[in-house]
């Protein structure tokens, strides 16, 4: 295997040698930013999430890595839910908000009021929206005992899906290098590229909103 075909194996090794500790409390970290108002906005969890997922190769680690950001994400959806029930409705008009569209709010409000604590459930699958769910559930105010119940297994299903596409990802990128070689290096960059670009847009369209 020549130095330019082992690239992915190189940076998913780099990754595993990383202290594992460090590793499950980055994606702790990550997930929570991803999840509290206002910090998801700069965090990259959802792809963070992805790219340490891979160093999840066996059965004890995927569990401990589960934990740790399922814990991270109800912290942070705790915060946003905390944070609409201290400011209320007139959250929406303030900078946090702004930064997402008011669009991004109203779209919140418009699933609490369609599906009670069921929203909470739907939104963390939601690009924007699972930053403002708990939030707007706060404002609205949905209570605490409803509030809960569905954002841990939300939470949970979550980082166990974005936590399993990462780990088979990594050991697919391994898999496919070593049977063809280069062509899974450009494959690898051309699926990072794709899926990146996709993410930006995305995000592009959902903050500025309908035209």
């Amino acid at each position: 295997m020549t130095p330019t075909t082992s690239l992915v194996t190189q940076l998913l090794d780099w990754l595993q040698s990383l202290p594992p500790a460090g590793v499950t409390a980055a994606a702790g970290l990550l997930v929570f930013c991803e999840t509290a108002l206002g910090l998801g906005y700069v965090a990259p969890g959802e792809s963070g999430l992805l790219v340490l997922g891979t160093t999840a190769d066996d059965l004890p680690t995927f569990l401990v890595m589960w934990l740790v950001t399922t814990v991270g994400a109800v912290a942070g959806d705790t915060v946003g839910y905390a944070i609409g029930r201290r400011y209320g409705p007139r959250l929406r008009r303030t900078r946090v908000v702004a930064r997402y569209g008011a669009h991004g709010w109203d779209r919140a409000t418009d699933l609490l009021r369609r599906y009670g604590a069921f929203a909470v459930f739907i939104a963390i699958f939601l690009p924007v929206v699972r930053t403002l769910v708990p939030a707007a559930a706060g404002a609205a105010p949905l209570p605490l005992r409803r509030f809960l119940p569905a954002v841990v297994p939300a939470a949970a299903t979550w980082c166990a899906l974005h936590i399993g596409i990462g780990a088979a990802a990594g050991e697919a990128a391994r898999r496919v290098e070593k049977a063809v070689g280069v062509g899974s290096w450009v494959l690898l960059g051309a699926a990072v590229a794709a899926a990146v670009t996709v993410t930006v847009v995305r995000r592009r369209r959902q903050t500025a909103g309908p035209t």
